[in-house]
């Protein structure tokens, strides 16, 4: 194939894998929670606004994309519109002076995609905000017994990874309800690259 002299483009992000053990999912109760890393673990998230006008004078003075309520309207609530709009970024900021009307606007949309709307106010750093989403990772226990995060990029330092995982791991360790009981497995991949195993 000759892709080893071809540096690839994309950025390969790192994932930590875990295997849970002694663990129900029918039974047991779901978890969910999200937990902020130190370095930001995707660069490639992509944060919308959805923004009264100060917002989105704010957004584009910082090169931030964003929608205005009248942007919105225009989608007519039309549900292959909302949801191409769900797909296309990774995470929304919403107005406080808008966000109680996005259902209305948009209909369940962003919240079936998983993606509803973070609270923004004037007082807010759009930009810390968005770097606060970025560092954002979410844990969501489904019907598997494994669970797959991005922590990181293979830009990263090492430490910055360890860092990251480390994070990660105390955050879940703290949802699973026999902590380290529950936790079969710990493995590291790169996109590319080959699974390391860490517990």
């Amino acid at each position: 194939m000759g892709s080893e002299d071809k540096p690839r483009k994309v950025l390969e992000s790192v994932d930590l894998q875990i295997g849970l053990k002694n663990y129900d999912p029918q039974k047991d109760k779901r978890f969910s929670g999200t937990v902020k890393l130190k370095h930001i673990p995707r660069n490639k998230f992509k944060v919308c606004i959805l923004g009264d006008q100060a917002h989105c004078d704010e957004a584009k003075e910082k090169g931030i994309a964003c929608m205005t309520a009248d942007e919105l309207k225009k989608l007519n609530k039309d549900k292959k519109k909302v949801k191409k709009l769900a797909k296309s970024y990774d995470a929304f900021l919403c107005s406080d002076t808008l966000i109680k009307q996005i259902p209305r606007l948009l209909g369940p949309g962003l919240n079936k995609a998983g993606k509803f709307p973070t609270l923004i106010t004037h007082t807010d750093d759009i930009e810390a905000k968005v770097v606060d989403l970025k560092s954002t990772i979410k844990f969501q226990m489904k019907k598997v017994l494994c669970l797959n995060v991005a922590v990181g990029h293979v830009k990263m330092s090492e430490e910055e990874l360890a860092q990251n995982v480390h994070l990660a791991m105390n955050f879940l360790v703290s949802l699973l309800k026999k902590h380290w009981q529950n936790v079969k497995s710990l493995h590291i991949k790169s996109t590319m690259g080959t699974v390391q195993r860490l517990y």
